[in-house]
């Protein structure tokens, strides 16, 4: 998929991966990029930036998806890619490890990281269906094919994404619709405390979020399913596949050495 010319929206974009993608795809030459994000003042910063529109979205929120997807095709005609971006990791202050984390994280987790990708296709899949063409990128995570240690609810509905993906991928691929996952691994954005300085860039292994909109770029040229800008992921996948028990020991080892606590 080629990205000058089409209309594209991107939740989650007001900050960290989603602006960075907003700000590529602008680049790119997209005719026009939606901006939508909780914090709808942040995402009028960067639809400014972009020469873009602006909404105030809650993705846990159907029928607030269904209305800004609607009014985007009022205003555009159509989306020709939907970004489904928005993610978290903890709410409330809770520690990143929180295995035991109270029903509210876990459905939070939930409403985000899946049911958001389930509303963005409700709302999208009968236009795209209609004209014979559309395209979903969802941003799940590396923990979604390996997993997060020591976070429960960040990897079961990480895995969740991709599965929904999966069968996306699977059910419409003869119908002209497009999907890609994207899997990162640690990437320089608010979500690991990064202050907008650039200072966990340096970090052994952790991409910026403009790296990141670069695979994206190329992996949507490739109309690649599974698009995994940290490349040691996949090898990471390869070893969980062909010996499951090993790869399970390795993780547990993995988490003591870490100091990550079992609860």
């Amino acid at each position: 998929m080629e990205i000058a010319g089409k209309v594209v929206v991107v939740t989650g974009g007001a900050n960290g991966i989603g602006r960075a993608l907003c700000e590529r795809f602008h680049a790119e030459g997209a005719r026009k990029v939606v901006v939508a994000d909780l914090e709808e003042g942040n995402a009028r910063v960067v639809a400014e930036l972009v020469d873009g529109d602006a909404y105030g979205v809650n993705v846990r929120d159907e029928s607030a998806i269904q209305a800004m997807v609607a009014a985007v095709e009022a205003e555009h005609g159509q989306i020709d890619l939907f970004c489904s971006n928005a993610g978290i990791i903890a709410l409330d202050g809770e520690p990143w490890w929180a295995t035991s984390a109270p029903n509210d994280t876990w459905q939070a987790m939930w409403e985000i990281h899946v049911m958001s990708h389930v509303y963005a296709a409700r709302a999208c899949l009968p236009a795209m269906l209609a004209r014979g063409e559309g395209y979903f990128l969802n941003t799940a995570s590396a923990a979604g094919l390996l997993n997060q240690i020591g976070d429960a609810a960040y990897s079961t509905t990480k895995h969740a994404a991709v599965g929904f993906a999966e069968s996306l991928a699977i059910t419409h691929g003869d119908d002209g619709i497009g999907v890609s996952v994207l899997c990162p691994q640690a990437v320089a954005t608010r979500m690991i405390g990064d202050t907008g300085d650039g200072g966990t860039a340096g970090v052994d292994g952790v991409l910026t979020p403009a790296d990141v909109a670069s695979e994206v770029i190329a992996g949507l040229a490739e109309e690649q399913f599974l698009i995994l800008p940290h490349r040691e992921v996949q090898r990471y996948r390869e070893n969980k596949t062909a010996d499951y028990d090993r790869w399970l020991g390795g993780m547990r080892k993995l988490r003591r050495t870490m100091g990550v606590p079992a609860a």
